[in-house]
Parts: C-alpha cells; sequence; structure tokens
C-alpha cells in the first residue's frame, strides 16, 4: 500500500489550544466513541455512546437523577401520565424506584391506579397488534390499549367487581382525598399479591408498604373513579375531596423546603400529572405568600411539542415565569423527547446501578403532621384576605 503524504500543517496533537473566546463552548465531552462490542452495561453503553440528540438527553436525565436528585435531601415527586402500568412499567420500572427510596412521592392518572390493580389481582394482559380490527376486538369481548389485549368480562369487569367490593369495605365511608384512597387500595393489593404469590407486581402495594402518598389529580376520571361515582348512587359514603390533594401535596414540598431541603421533580409524560406535581410551588407562592423560588430539579420524558401551547410540552424555562422551577437551578433541568416506555427503564436501571438505595421517608406517614404546619403559615400569611 501506498504511503500516504500527509500536508505540512496537519495537525494530529489532541488537547488542542483554543483561543480564549472559544475555549468555553469548546470544554466538553470529546465526541469520539469506541466501538460497541456488545459486552458493555446499559451505564456503560449511555455514558460512552449517548452523546448527542435525544440520546444525549437521556444521558444527562440519568447522570442529573442518579448524581444530584438522589442526594439524601432532596425529595423526589414523580408523575406518571399514559398507560405506562398496563405496558408493565409499575412493576419494571416504578417498584424499583419506590423500593430503592429513589421516588418519595406519586401523582399518577387514575387509569394507572387502575390498571395496576390488574397485576396485583394476578389477571393477565398480553401483547398483541396495533393492527387487530378493532370492530372483531369488541365482539370477541377483547379491548386494546395500542398493542396491549385484555379481557373484557374476565379481566376488566372482575377487576371492577372486586374493586367495587373493597370500596364497600367500613374503611371506606366517608371523606378523604386520593392518598388515603389509594393507600387504603394498596392494602388490599398487597395482600392480593400474598394469595397470588405474585411478588412486587403492584405499584399500589408497593407504595403502601413504603409509605408514599400517590395522588390522582383527576379522580372521576378513571375506571376507580368511575366505580366511585357509581356506588354514590346506592348510598356509599366515600367522598374523594380534591382539595385535600392539593393541600397535602403542598405540605410535602413546604416540609421540604421550610427544613433546608431540597425538591425535585421527575415528570414521565405531562397531562394533569405533571401539572399538578408542579403546581404545588406557585400554591406555595400565590396561595399561602411564602416567599419561595421554585423546584430545584426538573426531569421529563415527553413527546409534546412546546409550540402547541399544552402544559405537556411546557419546559422548564416556560415554568420559570409560574414559580414552578428555580430559575438560578436551570442547568438542572432536562428535557428529554423520548418515548416513556423507552426512558424510564433505562433511568432505572441506571440509576440502580449508579447510586446505592436511599433511606425511606415515608412521607404518607407524616401527612397530618405536614399539613397541621402548612395550616399554620397559611395563617401567618393570610390574616387579611
Amino acid at each position: 500500500m501506498a504511503k500516504v503524504q500527509l500536508p505540512k500543517k496537519f495537525v494530529s496533537k489532541y488537547p488542542h489550544k483554543f483561543s480564549k473566546g472559544k475555549q468555553r463552548f469548546l470544554c466538553g465531552q470529546r465526541i469520539l466513541p469506541r466501538p460497541i462490542t456488545g459486552k458493555e452495561s446499559l451505564p456503560e453503553l449511555m455514558d460512552k455512546t449517548f452523546l448527542a440528540y435525544n440520546a444525549g438527553r437521556l444521558q444527562e436525565a440519568c447522570r442529573l437523577f442518579a448524581e444530584r436528585m438522589l442526594q439524601p435531601d432532596v425529595t423526589v415527586g414523580m408523575s406518571l401520565a399514559g398507560a405506562l402500568t398496563p405496558a408493565g412499567l409499575g412493576g419494571a420500572a416504578a417498584i424499583p424506584l419506590i423500593k430503592a427510596g429513589y421516588v418519595d412521592w406519586i401523582v399518577a392518572t387514575g387509569a394507572n391506579l387502575y390498571h395496576d390493580m390488574h397485576h396485583a389481582m394476578n389477571l393477565p394482559l398480553f401483547r398483541g397488534s396495533p393492527f387487530l380490527r378493532d370492530p372483531e376486538l369488541r365482539k370477541a369481548g377483547v379491548v386494546r390499549i395500542y398493542d396491549i389485549l385484555l379481557d373484557y368480562n374476565d379481566v376488566l369487569m372482575q377487576t371492577d367487581h372486586i374493586l367495587r367490593e373493597i370500596l364497600l369495605q367500613p374503611e371506606f365511608q366517608h371523606e378523604m382525598g386520593t392518598a388515603e384512597l389509594h393507600w387504603r387500595l394498596g392494602k388490599y393489593c398487597a395482600e392480593f399479591e400474598k394469595q397470588t404469590r405474585q411478588k412486587d407486581v403492584s405499584v399500589l402495594a408497593a407504595a403502601y408498604r413504603a409509605g408514599v402518598p400517590c395522588f390522582c389529580p383527576s379522580p372521576g376520571d378513571s375506571t376507580i373513579g368511575m366505580n366511585v361515582a357509581g356506588l354514590e348512587l346506592r348510598g356509599c359514603q366515600l367522598r374523594v375531596n380534591p382539595s385535600r390533594d392539593v393541600n397535602e401535596t403542598t405540605a410535602i414540598v413546604l416540609d421540604a423546603k421550610r427544613d433546608k431541603r431540597r425538591t425535585g421533580v421527575l415528570l414521565v409524560g405531562g397531562g394533569s400529572p405533571k401539572n399538578f406535581t408542579l403546581q404545588t410551588e406557585p400554591q406555595i407562592q400565590e396561595v399561602l405568600r411564602v416567599k419561595e423560588e421554585g423546584h430545584d430539579f426538573f426531569i421529563q420524558f415527553t413527546d409534546a411539542r412546546p409550540d402547541t401551547g399544552g402544559l405537556s410540552g411546557a419546559t422548564p424555562h416556560e415554568a420559570v415565569s409560574w414559580g414552578k422551577v428555580d430559575p438560578t437551578k436551570l442547568p438542572d433541568a432536562v428535557v428529554c423527547y423520548v418515548d416513556s416506555t423507552v426512558a424510564l427503564p433505562m433511568l432505572t436501571h441506571y440509576a440502580l446501578a449508579r447510586h446505592k438505595p436511599r433511606k425511606l421517608k415515608r412521607l404518607y406517614d407524616r401527612l397530618p403532621e405536614m399539613v397541621e404546619n402548612l395550616t399554620k403559615v397559611y395563617w401567618k400569611h393570610n390574616k387579611k384576605l
């Protein structure tokens, strides 16, 4: 092979010394990954090859979570939107995060918590195809969630029947917030797990055991809420009070801030759970009238665009204008435009590999105390309306 003659001015030495004005920009990790061998662990693969675009944002999110958000003084709230528990993300990702103490409180759609109960009751869901003919599925008694299939009678109706039997028990016959509702349902889900010998399959059961409060900002917008409404027609005394949820979630954040601790949000998807998690700061600032700057850490996985004006796609920079995110902490805010079913398992794996478990904060056990403190703060700053 003929020898290649390089130009005399060819530069091959690295690191290169850039001029003063450029150095502050050209100082990040060099993009020159080694070829993938198939022997790398997932965290190694992400650290070495997820270097740009949304892969780069996913790596940033995982590192922010494992290296900064999981420090002992950070209270972490996680929102869950989209049909994640039917897809198995409850057992695969949410439960490990709960058990490791990485998540201290949860805001989820009612659908996620309802479908979670199928797993607790050992009622199966199956992989299918998104291209099946829905009129045929309806005729056969099969329900479809994109490419997930479940039996209408033996799973959906059976879950509803058992849920109604639970909700009619004496312990449910009073007004409560959704944290108490889901804590009580979680107790039954934990018992279902024991009876069916299915360990760590239910988010509600795991949250019950760990003292992690689970809130639902739109309790009527799910089959749990539908059954609560139906039972009201027959005299059931269960009443869900959303104001309790607003005060309890705000109390969690206020408790952390007043104790000079930090707060972080892990937003899986968007929608109402995202806003409900973030609005704790405006509630402190606008309603309690307490001076505050916003959450300290922000991670979101979303497929929503910001330019349509919807909350699901709103960036942390926009959230600063509402007081939801501390403007001085924007370097600790990452938005990753990736399907949550891809991103959440990867973040969970990365965090478990890179960070030891944290001590459980058991915030559910402290809710009455924290709400009492919130009430005192409210009256202190709102003597005159």
